[in-house]
Order: structure tokens, then C-alpha cells, then sequence
């Protein structure tokens, strides 16, 4: 009898983590993994919105800029036309007018155009870090 309770004495005081322990270990580490990763991911969507909105900002001064330039200019520039050149038909001032006009509120448009070209809108490493995690954690080697 004295030898069993050494056994079970011997068994209590070992000081290997149990199973149990390990795995709560691990699935306490993915956690803590995944909700880094979520916050980068926020981190970088926040910055991409913020550079869309600097994007949208730029086509919408472009297009405004264009809109009022057009309005603006071109009343007065026909006329000028007209008046320097008197054989011209007034319908032909007006379309060099307008076409000046317009390829000045095409490159501003373009040129917001090539900003959001400039960026991805979606956070890439952070989206493959997510589906790296939840591939080990659903399917560990």
C-alpha cells in the first residue's frame, strides 16, 4: 500500500505541462495572433480610405474646376474670339472654346484617375497573414 501512494505521489508532482495546458496554450496564442492581424488589417484599411477619399477629392476638384472653368471662360473667350477674328461664325469660337475646355477637365480627370491606380484599396500582406492563421489553425502540419 505504502508503494501506491508513492505512485500517485510521483504522478502529482511531475512538472511536464499537461495536454490539456498545451492546447489551451496554442489556442490561446492563434487568438491572440488573429486579433493582431485583424487590427493591422483595420490599421490598413483606415489608410486606404483615407487615400481613396484624397482620390475622390482630386477627380471631384477636377471635375468642379473644369465645370466652372468652362462656364467662366468660355462665354468670354468665344466673344474675344469673335471679336479678334469678326469673319468667324460664332458657333466655330464656340468650339474652340469648348474643346480647349474640355481636354483641360479630361487631364484633371486623368490624373485623379492615375491616383487611385497608384494603391491597392485592399491590405494584401494583412489579407495573406488572416488566411495563413486560419489555414493552420483548420488544418495544422
Amino acid at each position: 500500500m505504502a508503494t501506491d501512494l508513492q505512485t500517485a505521489t510521483d504522478l502529482q508532482t511531475s512538472s511536464e505541462p499537461s495536454v490539456t495546458a498545451l492546447l489551451n496554450g496554442i489556442i490561446n496564442d492563434a487568438q491572440e495572433l488573429m486579433k493582431q492581424q485583424m487590427a493591422l488589417f483595420k490599421q490598413e484599411i483606415k489608410e486606404d480610405v483615407h487615400k481613396t477619399v484624397q482620390a475622390a477629392t482630386a477627380i471631384a476638384a477636377g471635375a468642379g474646376i473644369a465645370l466652372i472653368g468652362a462656364v467662366l471662360f468660355s462665354l468670354m473667350l468665344v466673344y474675344l474670339i469673335q471679336w479678334l477674328a469678326p469673319a468667324m461664325a460664332l458657333w466655330l469660337c464656340y468650339l474652340i472654346v469648348g474643346a480647349v475646355l474640355a481636354a483641360v477637365g479630361g487631364a484633371l480627370i486623368y490624373a485623379g484617375k492615375r491616383k487611385f491606380a497608384s494603391f491597392n484599396p485592399l491590405p494584401d500582406q494583412s489579407v495573406q497573414a488572416v488566411k495563413e492563421t486560419v489555414q493552420w489553425i483548420t488544418k495544422p502540419k
